[in-house]
């Protein structure tokens, strides 16, 4: 797997990290678990790290030196392809011939390199976009700034040259169609899964013990980048909104995550703001926190607000209905699919804010509702799986190896790459095992990166 511009050993909510790198981890290590060797390279970003660390039984992270360690935005990592190519390219040489399977590159960035080394080694490449330049822009927010040009020439190159694009949902499957000429016959909808011997339901009140939050308040919570794109301030600023409309109900905001992305929101901003409208004593800034933390503020809340301007699929949401708490989320991207409006919670259709404070107080302020909404959570939240997700991305892999009759050669430098993988038997590294289940043979050694 090729995961540049982030690692997945980051925390979720840092800089750049977010659902992809849950993404990352969450498949790798359960590729793994089938006896699949995966190795993931991303960008060195500190001096200290080592060049390779095994987090999990199975799997590999690599840290490629490509630029100084630090001071590098994501916009300025185009710049340094190149070196992390070469990067790539070195390791893969130390390995024996016909070691790698295929590559599986995240994000646009990393497909940039995905297809240079799908040529050189003569494998298949698959690719995740996770987000897209044109649906960001169709959506902006207010102090954002568009995808450069140079971002949108760089995806359409790299949807062009994939062997087989994985989407989140059937939305983003559409946009690849509509907004990019994506062949609908190479793209696979594998949607994301969520960790449900983690993310479970439990009590409110220990939550909030455990969180060092009021027992007797509304809390509503936000988990993500601090960004124009995931528009956390929308919830600060309907708070006003709820405050004039329930004057008799104590409301509390709490605001996890840190500053990340183009225009950039950073707690200062967010408490300048809170400040500004009169709730800054009402408002909660706290940092990322791991996983194990994470459940808790989801489990105290009354209802998670995910008010984003696009969601290629919305972890989040997803997580937070498995903790049994009802999510308030913009209908937009993957939003409609992580959430069952009116089954395991509420959609909003645009980012009115009297709108948001009517779909909010519907979901905290009747106590029958959410009990409700908080079942409808936890069932819909078990219909997605981190197992189900590979079981998916196993099948996309295996069609990438072998492709359907009549795709194999039908574009300009895909029949010799494609007949060269072959005649190296790397299809037998994502085959069945007859029994059902998908896997590379035990002991195989060959590598799904």
């Amino acid at each position: 797997m090729l995961c540049l511009h982030t690692s997945p050993l980051e925390l979720p909510g840092t800089g750049d990290a977010g659902g992809m790198n849950v993404y990352v981890a969450q498949t790798a290590r359960r590729l793994a678990q089938r006896s699949i060797e995966v190795e993931i390279f991303t960008r060195a970003t500190s001096s200290r790290q080592p060049p390779s660390v095994q987090p999990w039984p199975g799997v590999t992270v690599r840290h490629v030196v490509a630029g100084p360690f630090e001071g590098l935005a994501k916009d300025d990592l185009p710049g340094q392809l190149c070196s992390f190519a070469a990067g790539v390219l070195r390791a893969g040489a130390r390995r024996e011939p016909g070691a790698y399977s295929l590559v599986h590159s995240h994000y646009w960035l990393s497909g940039q390199v995905g297809y240079l080394v799908k040529d050189r080694w003569g494998v298949p490449l698959v690719h995740s976009a996770h987000t897209l330049a044109r649906v960001k822009n169709l959506a902006l927010a207010t102090g954002d700034r568009p995808e450069p040009a140079g971002r949108v020439i760089g995806e359409d190159q790299v949807l062009a040259e994939a062997d087989r694009l994985v989407a989140n949902t059937g939305v983003e499957a559409d946009q690849l169609r509509e907004l990019y000429g994506a062949d609908p016959s190479r793209v696979d909808v594998v949607p994301p899964g969520v960790d449900t011997d983690l993310f479970t339901p439990g009590s409110r009140a220990a939550a909030r013990a455990a969180s060092g939050l009021p027992a007797d308040e509304v809390l509503l919570v936000f988990a993500g980048r601090l960004q124009p794109l995931k528009a956390p301030d929308l919830l600060i600023r309907v708070l006003p909104v709820l405050l004039r409309r329930y004057p008799g109900t104590r409301f509390r905001v709490v605001v996890a995550g840190g500053t990340s992305g183009s225009g950039h929101r950073t707690d200062r901003d967010l408490r300048a703001l809170a400040g500004s409208l009169g709730v800054v004593d009402l408002v909660e800034l706290r940092p990322p926190m791991p996983p194990e933390q994470l459940v808790q503020l989801y489990r105290a809340a009354d209802a998670v607000v995910v008010p984003s301007h696009n969601e290629s699929f919305g972890l989040v949401a997803l997580e937070a209905q498995a903790a049994g708490t009802p999510v308030v989320a913009a209908a937009v991207g993957g939003l409609p699919v992580a959430v069952a409006d009116g089954v395991s919670g509420v959609l909003v259709r645009d980012h009115d804010l009297g709108r948001w404070a009517d779909a909010i107080a519907g979901v905290v302020l009747d106590p029958a509702r959410r009990a409700a909404l908080a079942a409808g959570a936890v069932r819909h939240a078990a219909r997605f799986s981190w197992e189900a997700t590979v079981d998916g991305l196993l099948e996309t892999y295996r069609r990438a190896v072998q492709p359907p009759p009549g795709q194999v050669g039908d574009r300009p430098g895909r029949d010799g790459d494609v007949r060269a993988a072959r005649d190296h038997g790397r299809p037998d590294a994502v085959g069945g095992d007859g029994a059902g289940r998908t896997g590379a043979p035990v002991g195989s050694g060959r590598v799904a990166r």
